[in-house]
């Protein structure tokens, strides 16, 4: 038997469209109620509102990954103003951060110009009172939390966190909130994580169609994925089932819906 739950964070747009119909028919029979649909770009950000004006079980969030090139002045303030026209059609801004892996690749890359654009869509998000969905990993976590400590934000979401001890007690102790994957199920880091951290601050997420290791090899990513890593989430945790289910779902649901 199910509980029910909410993939945290999801580039619904990326998906084929039979992957997506596939998706949508199977909610129901999965206990999916919601998806969190983030966004890459301007373009994604179009799509992802066009998708949740078309099913009640997606919520969209509009923002620029930063794992790519910056975006030209009139992208970043056609987004900016998409943004603030759909603020009601929105749950949060995102996927928003900095460039981490981008950066390993190439060690050219100034940060500072990512810092701008991350902080403008920061500042943004205090004015219309959105939640921040994140994409800041290891170091990078700890210039976003100033940022977001700088502008007063108490409702961020570092989606499939990664990080040292300290800057995990630093999001801790600031109340955000941080979401696994099913590489729960494998990963002895996101293992050692969730040990760590509170369940009262933890979302599940598939961040399909990402694909997955271990269990999950050469499946489509799936919302339904994740009632494996709460399965596993709860052994860690020596918590009833059940209960951990209740928790995640309201979890989601108070900072998204």
């Amino acid at each position: 038997m199910y509980g029910p739950l909410i993939d945290a964070h999801i580039h619904f747009d990326q998906y084929s469209l039979p992957a997506q119909a596939r998706i949508l028919e199977e909610l129901k029979r999965f206990n999916i109620d919601a998806l969190i649909s983030v966004s890459t770009n301007l373009s994604s950000s179009k799509k992802t509102l066009d998708l949740a004006s078309q099913s009640p079980h997606i919520y969209a969030a509009a923002g620029f990954h930063p794992e790519q090139a910056l975006p030209k002045e009139q992208e970043l303030s056609e987004l900016q103003q998409l943004i603030f026209e759909h603020q009601e059609d929105l749950a949060a801004i995102g996927e928003v951060g900095l460039p981490y892996y981008l950066r390993k690749e190439n060690r050219d890359i100034p940060l500072e110009p990512y810092i701008e654009v991350l902080e403008s869509f920061i500042r943004q998000a205090a004015a219309l009172r959105k939640p921040l969905a994140l994409h800041a990993v290891y170091e990078d976590a700890a210039i976003v939390c100033e940022l977001l400590e700088k502008h007063s934000i108490t409702k961020a979401h570092f989606h499939w966190f990664k990080g040292s001890k300290a800057i995990i007690d630093r999001l801790k102790h600031n109340g955000y909130f941080i979401s696994v994957t099913p590489d729960l199920l494998y990963k002895e880091r996101t293992e050692q994580l969730v040990q760590m951290y509170p369940l009262t601050h933890i979302m599940v997420e598939t961040d399909g169609p990402w694909p997955f290791e271990g269990p999950f090899q050469r499946n489509m990513t799936h919302p339904k994925m994740i009632h494996e890593t709460i399965r596993k989430l709860a052994a860690i945790k020596k918590m009833r089932i059940e209960e951990v289910y209740s928790q995640l779902y309201e979890n989601t649901k108070r900072f998204y819906l």
